[in-house]
C-alpha cells in the first residue's frame, strides 16, 4: 500500500535532491540517515514506479519513491 508522507529534501552541489527527513501524517519524523542508491524503479508492493531512494533510517534499509512530485512509501496492508 502506498503511504503518501512529507520531506524534507535538500539539493546538494551537483543539483540532485536528496531527502533529508520524512515526516509522518501522524506527527513522527524520522532523519535519513544516509542515500545509499537513487534510481528509476517499480514498487512491488504497491504498484506504481518512479525515482527509488534507498535510505538508511535508524539503522534499517528502507526505500523512499518521488513520483510526480509526490514522496511515498510502501507499507504493509493493516
Amino acid at each position: 500500500m502506498k503511504q503518501f508522507v512529507s520531506v524534507t529534501a535538500r539539493f546538494d552541489c551537483d543539483g540532485n535532491l536528496l531527502p533529508v527527513t520524512l515526516h509522518w501524517k501522524d506527527g513522527r519524523s524520522f532523519v535519513i540517515d544516509k542515500v545509499t542508491d537513487i534510481r528509476y524503479a517499480a514498487t512491488l508492493k504497491a504498484g506504481g514506479a518512479g525515482i527509488r531512494y534507498s535510505c538508511r533510517i535508524s539503522g534499517k534499509e528502507r526505500y523512499l519513491f518521488l513520483d510526480n512530485n509526490r514522496w511515498f512509501v510502501d507499507c504493509k496492508d493493516a
